[in-house]
């Protein structure tokens, strides 16, 4: 290939058919991801046909050239996904206690029976069903007004049942 070669379509091409098998190993070992290796392959031979006129054949060789290039696209895409949180990456396993999970059933049930008929109606729509004010108004028969004092006071109540919380 010779000086300036990169800065055509076919010498792209030829330096792409040469190198990017090799480019693409070195990047999903160094990024551990194949779509982002891939784009760093592409962002690589976007940006030597950029620089092409820059490249000189007696400093190196174009794989050394390609290999460098590669090399900071890669720092680039691994700071670029380390600057992104990631969603529920880092989350721990909940622990599944039976006895935990059996208790705490038990006090919500217990709660339940010990407030009235109308609260329970309240937090069963609210908290179960997932229905807002207006909608729990409208299914439980009374003013929407009311209802969130209503679904306040329960909680008070539930209190004593467990002594700390529910």
């Amino acid at each position: 290939m010779g000086d300036g070669s990169l800065t055509r379509e076919a010498g792209v091409r030829e330096a792409y058919a040469a190198h990017a098998g090799e480019l693409y190993g070195f990047a999903i070992r160094s990024l551990g991801d194949p779509g982002l290796a891939e784009e760093a392959v592409q962002d690589t031979f976007l940006r030597a046909w950029r620089a092409g006129d820059r490249f000189d054949p007696e400093l190196g060789s174009l794989r050394t050239w390609l290999f460098a290039i590669l090399r900071n696209v890669v720092i680039d895409l691994g700071r670029a996904r380390a600057s992104r949180p990631t969603v529920g990456a880092e989350l721990p396993e909940p622990a599944h206690e039976p006895f935990e999970s059996l208790l705490l059933n038990w006090q919500v049930e217990e709660a339940l029976r010990r407030i009235g008929e109308q609260h329970r109606r309240v937090l069963v729509e609210t908290y179960l069903r997932g229905r807002p004010y207006a909608g729990r108004s409208r299914a439980g028969g009374a003013r929407g007004d009311d209802q969130e004092p209503r679904l306040l006071r329960p909680a008070g109540a539930s209190q004593r049942v467990g002594g700390d919380g529910l």
